[in-house]
């Protein structure tokens, strides 16, 4: 299956008559980045880019992001996306957007593995500084940061889909038992990325840092269990250890949590690999992330 199709279609010439419009200090040269499932991201000159909603689903987790972003990214050591203009609805585009600065570099699984390794350390410093008790008034995301059990329908509903094999379903249903038998996460509601696969990161690669963490999208407070589900996404078992060890040590992290984030990174490759037949990178993480689970 491929990506939801847009409910309202954009392109880069749309993209550059909004910023002359409501913002032309902005203006620069346009082109396409990125095409997600909400939102499809264009450069905009050197320094920014220009986040437009596609789906009617997206317009609400944006406004979550204008809302709480410039506030984490006080206390965040790598560049989020928040925002430098924030874009209101007109005749030319239904739905608000934003101006972001841009973050240049590649992926966590555009490196090779010794890179990933290194990252390790910075991407647990990151979520460390996130997973911090959210505010009373913290948006609620029912697909991120919640118990387990409330996912275990959808994810089932994808076991004729996904074109898994035998020994695939295998691993992936061992991890999704062994979650839903883990405590259901005790603690006060954190702050959650919710979304924390490869494709969302700009690393350093000559410093071996992460640099930037993008599309917080599903941003929300709850389980940290789900951001957790990147030691599989992103890392070898090198990396993931090294991860991990840093983040039991300096976090507030009980056994269970990695027990739940392992389905959690189960659960969110399924809806990867049923939804990824126009995004070979998204398969390509799905595909990683299942030869990680199956090690451990």
């Amino acid at each position: 299956m491929q990506r939801p199709p847009a409910d309202i279609p954009s392109d880069p010439a749309l993209a550059a008559a909004l910023v002359a419009q409501q913002h032309p200090r902005f203006s620069a040269a346009v082109t396409l980045t990125a095409e997600g499932w909400d939102n499809t991201v264009y450069r905009l000159g050197d320094e920014h880019a220009v986040r437009l909603p596609r789906r009617a689903v997206a317009v609400p987790l944006l406004l979550n992001e204008q809302r709480w972003l410039p506030g984490l990214a006080t206390v965040l050591p790598v560049t989020i996306p928040a925002p430098v203009a924030v874009g209101v609805p007109s005749e030319a585009f239904p739905w608000p957007w934003s101006i972001i600065r841009w973050a240049d570099g590649p992926g966590l699984d555009q490196v090779p593995e010794q890179v990933r390794d290194a990252v390790a350390d910075s991407f647990a410093d990151a979520l460390l500084a996130l997973h911090q008790p959210a505010q009373s008034n913290a948006p609620h995301n029912p697909v991120r940061g919640v118990p387990l059990v409330a996912r275990t329908a959808t994810w089932a509903g994808y076991r004729e889909r996904a074109g898994l094999d035998a020994a695939q379903w295998s691993v992936i249903d061992a991890a999704l038992a062994d979650g839903l038998d883990a405590e259901i996460y005790p603690g006060p509601p954190v702050w959650v990325h919710g979304d924390p696969h490869p494709a969302n990161t700009v690393v350093d690669p000559e410093r071996g840092i992460l640099n930037a963490l993008l599309d917080f999208g599903d941003l929300s407070a709850g389980d940290p269990a789900t951001d957790l589900a990147a030691a599989w996404f992103g890392f070898g078992p090198v990396g993931r250890a090294r991860l991990v060890e840093r983040l039991d040590a300096d976090g507030d992290y009980d056994p269970d949590v990695w027990r739940r984030a392992k389905a959690w990174a189960a659960g969110m490759t399924l809806a990867i690999t049923t939804h990824s037949d126009d995004a070979p990178r998204m398969r390509a993480i799905a595909d990683h992330t299942l030869g990680q689970l199956s090690a451990g």
